[in-house]
């Protein structure tokens, strides 16, 4: 199984367009009330699509890995992004800056190498679903 991509509903597609390419995000598909985008490394996609009803902002955070974190907040804000909190290390061994959407919903971007799938308190024991 692998993820495919994550939607989220959005008031306006055009400005959640503007947004996410100036993340870096590739723009696949264009509609009026619909667009999706895939990540420049490792072939997910990320979608977003209108919505008739207000956008309450997520309590999701979504997550994207930047090899380059602080280079990448440096360009982002040099392009006009507002962060909520600049790169900064965590204690779970990742680097994160965080943003939120047009729209509010919560963005981090992150780096954290071989820890991302293999921290130091891996559960190494097979999870097996009867």
């Amino acid at each position: 199984m692998r993820l495919n991509q994550v939607t989220v509903p959005v008031s306006d597609v055009e400005r959640s367009v503007r947004f996410y390419r100036t993340l870096g995000l590739e723009l696949v598909v264009h509609a009026a009330h619909y667009a999706r985008f895939v990540c420049p490394e490792g072939g997910s996609t990320f979608s977003v699509h209108r919505s008739d009803e207000p956008v309450p902002p997520s309590v999701t955070v979504v997550y994207f890995e930047c090899d380059a974190l602080d280079e990448t907040v440096a360009r982002l804000m040099a392009a006009g992004l507002r962060f909520d909190s600049p790169p900064t290390d965590r204690p779970w061994l990742w680097r994160e800056a965080r943003l939120h959407d047009p729209d509010g919903h919560p963005i981090c971007l992150f780096h954290a190498g071989v820890n991302r799938i293999d921290p130091p308190w891996r559960v190494h024991e097979p999870t097996r679903i009867a």
